[in-house]
């Protein structure tokens, strides 16, 4: 958004310089992207008199001129045709930079002759494309300050122009009076009155308005226009002019300039239509399938069905709230107009808008909000000035819907600024901003004006005060401490759990990863996501359509794009969220560890192997003793169908309560995603590990005992399908207090094993230490304990003790 300063001074009565006025605007939210202020670079040019013009001696088109200076008089060579005795010029002295030819001069000798300066033109000081000569100014004395002379007499050329970021939900500082509403609100000035005084119509409208029915209040709120008949369309006045071209905008003709100076003054786009090109009245409807027009930017566009479009009689006029139509468009032939505003939905003029790609300043403003009740007002003020400057005859204002004032306020809490944001504003002050903003307050309540859409609860209110109270001079304090000394921790189990998982795999030497939540269809069958409950409604994209029910895929994936760069040996990890169903209670937190490749790099010992199923085991023993879990853990097989069948397996409590599960990575799944080498894996269900029924910080005392131990070595005859937990298991249950471990020793099964024992059978050898507790074992306590062993083996199993 630029403005320059004369233009907001047309809203604000301020004596505030232009650094002044700079601060204050991104000190409350304007934040100033761009300044021009020629006034700045003009310093250095002062006013001289031509004493005599003389022709080079050398050259044609050049004269030595003698130009009496503050300095005293001077030997200046100039080419200009209107260089002459008699006439008050503008002086650049050597080492003066031009900026309109981007040069710093000094003094130069120009075929033969010395020149102590240079004669300016106005595009050589930049304040125009004028270069037909030299200036000529009609008073000043020599010496004079050129800047102090033009803030005399043509204050428009040093006019600073100020640009402006402006963020989406600040439509009303898209104009010049929002802008200057705002730095009244800070005290920098008071905004002046601007009063719409009613156009009286002399005559009814030729050409009615109508919205369709289907899209009233949806698509278009109210439709306004007015005719105005018998003006004269030539080029705006220079005033008009130069306000325009200072922000960048080329004159064309009156009615055009009209409608872009409100667009920037006020934020209201407006359009003109050539009345004696229209047939019939105008209609807002939605388009059809296939309508085209062609656009006053000399492009025919085909507007999608559905979008806002207005008609007459014969065909499209313009796409609504966008951009005219050609055929209707004003030139210096026009004679009569309608003129119409509108109040538009802020979504479909967006899309419309993105459909078609074009980037007007009318699109700009209407996708982003503007006043809706402004619009009655605008017609009042855009008829008055075509009147004034092209003349012509207004008929009644036509209008098609209404627009229902905002009431909705919301509680206006004085104290809140200091609890939110910790900035002690007077009550008084915090009221007199807010109504200057057009804020209105009543019974504890502040009721936002129509121009700020963005006022949506009670927080911007606080926002609204802080920003032109100045956050940048908030001066921070520290909270207030309700208790004294260590704090108790705030996180929650679950939080912590998450803490110290991320940290532990952190330290065995994994590298973290953080994936999305999502993953593609495929990804989703291999790893039993498919189910329609995990299936997103509006993925963002058709490889993120499904939430993922484990960590694996996003990591295997990393992993596979990391060996398609050249890095084959990995350590990675990710402690997130994972789903099994579409309701809250179907996600939880999983922590995963993924190791590929080799355990370390290559050496001259040839020490190097494969990662393997029993270093995943060891790092997931790992997270879960950190994690505090119960230390005895059963080990089964009972895993998903992406884990090896017969190298990996679960750690978990009893049964059926499984914390964590290891092992390598299904062939197939290794296959798909085109994976070399060794794949092996751990994952831990974080919150399903159990809490510590005692809540005590310190660790368990240590509890070793000064009686000897005892092993003893049992063999069993087993089915070959009988697993080493199932008789491990059984052998810790004969005796929890007394058994300390049971390891297994030895495995003999194949065709010998078989021709020993039988078809079908294999040898299984344990170890297992006892350890007394109160008084040393006698023989007779080993052999007890050794047949419940014995016992509990065989019933579990069905095998038999081998002698």
């Amino acid at each position: 958004m630029k403005f320059t300063i004369s233009w907001l001074k047309e809203h604000l009565d301020t004596e505030a310089t232009v650094e002044q006025i700079i601060d204050v605007l991104s000190d409350i939210g304007l934040e100033v992207e761009k300044v021009n202020n020629p006034y700045d670079r003009l310093l250095a040019f002062t006013i001289g008199h031509v004493l005599k013009a003389e022709q080079h001696p050398n050259a044609d088109k050049l004269r030595v001129c003698t130009v009496d200076t503050n300095d005293g008089e001077k030997q200046i060579i100039c080419g200009a045709p209107n260089a002459r005795a008699g006439i008050k010029v503008v002086i650049a002295k050597p080492g003066s930079y031009i900026p309109g030819i981007d040069t710093t001069i000094g003094v130069g000798n120009i075929r033969g002759i010395e020149s102590a300066g240079m004669l300016c033109s106005e595009r050589e000081m930049g304040l125009s494309d004028e270069h037909d000569g030299i200036i000529e100014l009609p008073s000043g004395k020599v010496g004079q300050s050129f800047v102090d002379w033009l803030t005399v007499y043509e204050p428009e050329k040093i006019d600073a122009v100020i640009e402006i970021g402006i963020t989406p939900n600040r439509p009303d500082a898209l104009g010049v009076r929002g802008i200057a509403r705002d730095l009244a609100a800070r005290g920098l000035g008071s905004l002046k009155e601007k009063p719409a005084n009613k156009v009286i119509g002399k005559f009814k409208s030729n050409i009615n308005v109508a919205i369709d029915t289907e899209i009233k209040n949806s698509g278009c709120r109210v439709f306004m226009g007015r005719y105005i008949r018998n003006l004269r369309n030539g080029p705006s006045p220079k005033w008009l002019q130069d306000r325009l071209l200072a922000i960048g905008l080329r004159p064309i003709s009156s009615l055009v300039d009209i409608t872009n100076f409100f667009t920037f003054d006020r934020n209201r786009p407006l359009h003109v239509f050539d009345a004696d090109k229209l047939v019939g009245s105008l209609k807002i409807h939605k388009s059809t399938k296939g309508q085209s027009m062609m656009a006053l930017d000399d492009k025919e566009y085909e507007l999608p069905e559905g979008s806002l479009a207005i008609s007459d009689s014969k065909g499209l006029v313009s796409i609504a709230g966008i951009m005219g139509g050609l055929g209707s468009g004003c030139t210096e032939a026009t004679v009569n107009v309608f003129l119409e505003a509108a109040v538009w939905d802020t979504v479909q003029i967006a899309i419309t808008g993105r459909i078609l790609k074009i980037n007007s300043d009318a699109r700009y403003r209407n996708e982003r909000g503007i006043d809706p009740e402004f619009n009655e007002e605008a017609i009042e003020l855009a008829t008055k000035m075509i009147i004034d400057i092209c003349g012509g005859e207004p008929s009644d204002i036509v209008s098609d819907g209404k627009i229902e004032p905002v009431l909705k306020g919301y509680k206006f809490d004085r104290n809140m600024i200091k609890s939110v944001v910790g900035m002690d504003v007077p009550t008084s002050k915090q009221e007199d901003i807010l109504e200057k903003l057009g804020f209105r307050l009543d019974n504890g309540y502040a009721y936002p004006p129509s121009w700020r859409p963005d006022i949506t609860g009670e927080i911007d209110l606080v926002e609204e005060i802080a920003r032109i109270s100045s956050l940048t001079k908030l001066v921070s304090s520290p909270l207030a401490r309700l208790h004294f000394g260590v704090q108790k921790s705030i996180l929650t189990a679950k939080q912590n759990k998450e803490r110290i998982a991320r940290r532990e795999i952190a330290s065995l030497g994994y590298n973290e990863c953080v994936t999305y939540t999502f993953i593609d269809r495929s990804n989703a069958v291999l790893f039993g996501g498919v189910d329609a409950e995990l299936r997103l409604e509006n993925p963002i994209s058709q490889e993120l359509s499904h939430m993922r029910p484990d960590l694996l895929p996003g990591l295997l994936m990393a992993a596979s794009r990391n060996q398609a760069r050249g890095f084959m040996d990995l350590r990675l990890f990710e402690v997130g969220a994972v789903f099994n169903s579409g309701e809250p209670e179907g996600q939880y937190l999983q922590a995963t560890g993924l190791l590929v490749g080799h355990v370390d790099s290559r050496n001259p010992h040839n020490t190097r192997r494969l990662v393997d199923i029993f270093d995943v085991k060891s790092d997931a023993e790992a997270v879960l003793f950190a994690l505090k879990s119960p230390s005895k853990l059963n080990v089964h097989r009972d895993v998903s169908e992406w884990w090896h069948p017969g190298r990996s397996g679960c750690l978990a409590l009893g049964a059926k309560k499984t914390l964590g599960t290891f092992g390598e990575i299904h062939p197939r799944i290794i296959k798909k995603l085109g994976l070399k080498g060794a794949v092996v894996a751990f994952t831990i269900l974080v919150e399903f590990i159990p809490e510590r029924r005692s809540k005590a910080t310190t660790r368990d005392a240590l509890k070793i005992s000064d009686l000897q131990g005892v092993e003893r070595d049992f063999a069993f005859i087993l089915n070959n399908e009988i697993e080493s937990h199932i008789v491990v298991s059984a052998a810790r249950s004969a005796d929890k207090e007394l058994i300390e471990t049971v390891n297994v020793f030895d495995e003999f099964k194949g065709p010998q094993a078989e021709a020993q024992f039988g078809k079908g059978k294999k040898s299984l050898a344990i170890s297992v230490k006892l350890q007394p507790k109160e008084v040393t074992f006698k023989d007779v306590d080993i052999e007890a304990i050794s047949l419940k062993i014995i016992a509990g083996v065989i019933a579990s199993t069905g095998g038999e003790l081998r002698r």
